[in-house]
């Protein structure tokens, strides 16, 4: 099973081998890692992609904990919605014959094309790992030059309490933004007090 781990660590050398070398020491297999630096200059946030079994995510969530320099170590699977996304950047063979197809089935997908020559286009792909597959097995018809991707990049859900909702005495709704009451299909908003 794939498990998405974010790990909030101090920036500091090594920080990256010492997590690498955990995983290796316990023959786990990282599917996707990525990392960078938060708004807060001294800490770093690793995004981590794991196949393996539940047994295996609890053994990874509490190793990673023991590491000096780890701060945080968030099972984004277990603590509900989380957004993820992957991207990718695909270099395709385009000639003039075929590159109107190419660009239909970028625009298809979203993509934006950041480099155009005489004979080849490259596209930026983001979404989730589905839709990167699925980008790269359209493109594939038309001769994949080079493909670089960057692996999962996730965090936790953020506002409207992750979806819980909390009545009032006066049969409002609270979330994060205000309040809100249904009136025969009717939203009524008003600020928080």
């Amino acid at each position: 099973m794939r498990c998405t781990f974010s790990v909030l660590t101090q920036d500091s050398p090594g920080v990256l081998m010492r997590i690498s070398g955990l995983f290796y020491k316990r023959n786990y297999n990282i599917a996707s890692l990525s990392v960078s630096q938060t708004d807060d200059p001294g800490f770093s946030r690793f995004t981590i992609v794991v196949d393996a079994d539940e047994w295996a995510h609890e053994q990874i969530e509490k190793q990673l904990a023991k590491l000096v320099e780890v701060i945080t170590v968030d099972n984004l699977n277990n603590n509900g919605k989380f957004v993820e996304r992957w991207l990718s950047l695909i270099k395709v063979k385009a000639n003039v014959e075929n590159r109107p197809h190419i660009l239909q089935i970028a625009d298809i997908f979203r993509c934006r094309v950041v480099d155009m020559g005489s004979d080849a286009l490259t596209l930026e792909v983001t979404g989730d790992e589905g839709k990167m597959q699925a980008c790269t097995e359209a493109l594939r018809a038309y001769g994949i030059v080079d493909i670089a991707g960057s692996g999962s990049v996730a965090l936790s859900r953020a506002g409207f309490n992750n979806g819980e909702e909390h009545l009032r005495d006066d049969g409002f709704k609270k979330f994060d933004l205000g309040y809100l009451m249904a009136d025969k299909h009717e939203i009524v908003t008003r600020s928080a007090v």
